[in-house]
This record gives C-alpha cells, structure tokens and sequence, in this order.
C-alpha cells in the first residue's frame, strides 16, 4: 500500500530533491500541490509527469489521501499553510526555517521578521534524526534542520559530549555551499557573473543558521565562530571546523568516538584517521562524510564534515519502524 506524500513548492532545488526522494520509494506516492509560486513556465516539464497534481488547499488533504505534507516554501508562506494543514490531519515536514528555533523572540532576532505561528514553535520537533529520532516519529510537525547546522552539528556534538574540546579556545566553522543553497528564486548575488570563478564569503557574523548550531551542540555564541562562503558550484556543502583539544588524543581516538556515537547510524560515514571527504564522496546521497586530522603535540584538530543537502526525515517518515 502506497502513502500519498503532498509537496509544495515542488518548482524549486528543495521541492524538487523532495519529490525525487518521494519517488524512489517503493510504498511512497508523491502528490505535487500547486501554490501560486508554481504557476511559471518553471514547472513546465512537471506538467507533462505521470504525477498527481492537486491544489495546495486543505481540502487536498483529504480529497487525495495526504499522510503528510512537505512544505519546501519561503518562512512566510510556511507559517501559513502548517496550521491549517495540521488542523486538517496531516503530518507537515517543514523545509524553511520557520519552526527551527524555539521562541518568536529568537526568530525575530535571526530572521528579522515577526513569526506569525508563534504556537507551533514549541510543538515542531527538530528533524535531525541521529538525535531527535524518537520526537519525530512522535510529532505532527518536523522542522527540517538547515544544511549548514546539519553538517556542523553530526560533526561537533559528540565532540563535545565526549569533553575532549577546549571550549574556551572557542570552535571555528569554516563552511563552503553551492549556489542551490541560496534557492531558485534569481538573485544578482547567485546569478552566473557574480559567482562563476569566484569565491565570498556571506552573512558573515549574523548568519541566521548559527542558533540552530548553538542549540543542537549546546554551545554558547561566544564559543563558536561561524563563517559561509559561496564555492561557484551548484550543490554540496563542507565545512572545516578548527578546535583546540582538551587532552591530548589522536585522530584515531577522536575517531572512535565518533564510532561509538554514530555506529549505528546508517547516514554517518567515518574516514580513516589523517583522511578528508570531498564534495564528491557525499554527491546526491543523504550522507554526512566525517574525517579527522589531529596533531596531539600542538593540541589542535581539524574535523571535515560533508554533506549534500537531502530533506533527511524524510527516510525516517517514510520508514518509521
């Protein structure tokens, strides 16, 4: 038996890796829900696909048999339809940051605009599924963790249960994004001039993204430095994150802590001690690459975390055994 999965916002990088998603598994059948943004010549090609196509309403819900619906929308558009989706029985996966942080007054801080749901913040389970597994499975809203928090938080967190870093050394993350990162929606910032052969850095200090990295880790804001540049390709992320250890340790100890956190998680790859990922390794998977270089004399370390953004609770919806 197949459950019908409605995704809007299908027109753009998010929607579309969704609905892909959607359609690779067996018992998943992928609803596309038109809202006004997908209406353009963009979605053309969609039209002509073997794929249901309803109105992004609430009545869709039950007319076509939504178990859940994604959400790959703006903040604001976001904020509109989850609680009228949620009053009309489905699951909401959200791909925007609107239900990422915990009170309006932090969103306002980050994303500089008033939440206008501010009742669902406390009710949205933060999807990182390594360590938010059992709220999710739990909850009737999931908010999708952003791609940047994603890979710094895999690599930090155990990290720092275990103690081994020197937190008032402070951590530096040093993060490279494509474009589609940044969304369709054309921009001179991401247009083909400005970013072909080049190399910037963005939000640098303000980046709306380090609150989620500070509440997942349990870090404070003045131990962790968080810098996003822009690489001139059209996907993946990595990030170098530089620390001080606490004790002198080898990069096959700080290895084998992340095996006993992570050995049963099948997203999380480990390299070999003194070897990086690349952006290739993790191109169009759901994984997250980590490798350790470690100098126990000077008591520095450098951990490469790689990712290339999936909407990740997804597997766990669909899969939730």
């Amino acid at each position: 038996m197949n459950v019908s999965v409605g995704v809007v916002g299908f027109s753009g990088y998010s929607g579309a890796e969704a609905v892909r998603i959607l359609n690779l598994h067996p018992h998943c059948e992928p609803v596309l829900l038109e809202h006004r943004a997908d209406s353009g010549g963009s979605s053309r090609l969609l039209r002509k696909s073997p794929i249901r196509r309803a109105p992004a309403t609430v009545e869709s819900v039950a007319t076509e048999g939504l178990k859940a619906v994604l959400l790959a929308t703006p903040p604001e558009v976001s904020m509109d339809l989850a609680p009228r989706l949620l009053d009309a029985g489905a699951v909401v996966v959200d791909l925007s940051g609107a239900f990422r942080l915990r009170t309006p007054e932090r969103y306002k801080q980050w994303y500089k605009e008033d939440h206008t749901a501010p009742a669902l913040l406390a009710q949205a389970a933060y999807g990182l599924p390594e360590y938010c597994r059992e709220r999710i499975r739990k909850s009737r809203l999931i908010s999708n963790p952003g791609c940047y928090p994603t890979a710094a938080n895999l690599a930090i967190r155990p990290l720092l249960e275990a103690g081994i870093v020197d937190r008032n050394s402070g951590i530096v993350c040093d993060a490279k994004s494509g474009v589609s990162g940044a969304g369709r929606k054309p921009s001179l910032k991401t247009s083909f001039c400005e970013t072909t052969e080049n190399f910037a850095a963005y939000s640098i200090l303000i980046h709306r993204h380090v609150p989620e990295v500070l509440l997942t880790s349990g870090l404070e804001e003045r131990e962790f430095s968080f810098t996003a540049q822009l690489l001139p390709i059209d996907r993946g992320i990595l990030e170098t994150i530089y620390f001080r250890l606490a004790q002198p340790l080898s990069g096959a100890e700080i290895i084998a802590i992340y095996e006993r956190k992570y050995g049963d998680e099948p997203f999380i790859r480990l390299y070999e001690p003194g070897h990086a990922p690349d952006l290739r390794a993790v191109a169009r998977t759901n994984y997250c690459d980590i490798g350790v270089i470690s100098d126990p004399s000077s008591g520095r370390c450098v951990v490469i975390s790689a990712i290339d953004p999936d909407p990740r609770p997804l597997h766990l919806l669909l899969d939730p055994a």
